[in-house]
């Protein structure tokens, strides 16, 4: 792991982040790798490509929107991303990791206790059920999941209160996507606000952050059943 720390070093600082969470990412990174020898966690082993491809593509979020102290949940964490490098560089965060399989929460709760981070929820629970029961609790939900743009709206942007935002990671081939997400964001209370297009430190790999915001409340029905969403996307 020692190869991570000077890649992380300058990936951060080249971000304007605090370079203080290297010790837990690191940490985090063997733990993630360990584990992933026995459950599929990352197609990605090289610990300097974890220290890009997750952890600083995760962080660059940081430097897109203000996470500053803001409530946030994680949908369809999986290995915790992106929120587990958010929280570890941005510790004012109150984070949610929320995954429907089981044996990926509880490698996130194994590393929340490895890393002494006892406010970090670790939730197993499925999306659509979970934002049904906790409406208007976030001030941002966050999602790497790969669903398309209309299905992770649907399941995101219940939690969020109003005046807060869904931000969206995605590829910067995604304009077809977005222009198709366009009727499902109004119809859920969000529109587009800004999107980013960010190059990772120490790569030449360009990802795209989806920022929409919260205008006004999502209509009572929505979220609808899984089998639904995926069935007949708004």
């Amino acid at each position: 792991m020692e190869q991570m720390e000077p890649i992380l070093r300058q990936g951060l600082e080249t971000l304007g982040l605090p370079t203080d969470a290297i010790p837990q990412l690191q940490r985090y990174a063997e733990l993630l790798l360990e584990t992933n020898k026995v459950m599929n966690l990352t197609a990605i082993t090289d610990p300097g490509d974890v220290a890009t491809l997750h952890f600083l593509d995760c962080a660059a979020l940081l430097t897109l929107a203000d996470f500053r102290g803001k409530s946030v949940v994680d949908v369809g964490t999986g290995a915790g991303f992106p929120g587990m490098p958010l929280r570890l560089v941005e510790p004012s965060i109150r984070l949610t990791l929320l995954d429907s399989l089981g044996k990926r929460v509880n490698f996130l709760q194994t590393v929340c206790d490895e890393l002494g981070l006892t406010d970090v929820a670790c939730i197993h629970g499925r999306a659509e059920e979970f934002a049904a029961q906790h409406r208007g609790g976030y001030d941002l939900a966050v999602s790497r999941a790969v669903a398309s743009l209309p299905v992770l709206a649907e399941l995101c942007l219940p939690l969020v209160k109003v005046g807060g935002s869904f931000l969206a990671m995605k590829s910067v081939d995604s304009d077809q996507e977005l222009s198709a997400a366009e009727t499902a964001l109004r119809t859920l209370g969000g529109e587009t606000a800004q999107i980013r297009d960010y190059e990772i430190p120490g790569t030449d790999v360009r990802h795209r952050l989806v920022l929409v915001k919260k205008i006004r409340e999502t209509p009572k029905k929505y979220p609808r059943l899984f089998a639904k969403i995926k069935k007949n996307p708004l």
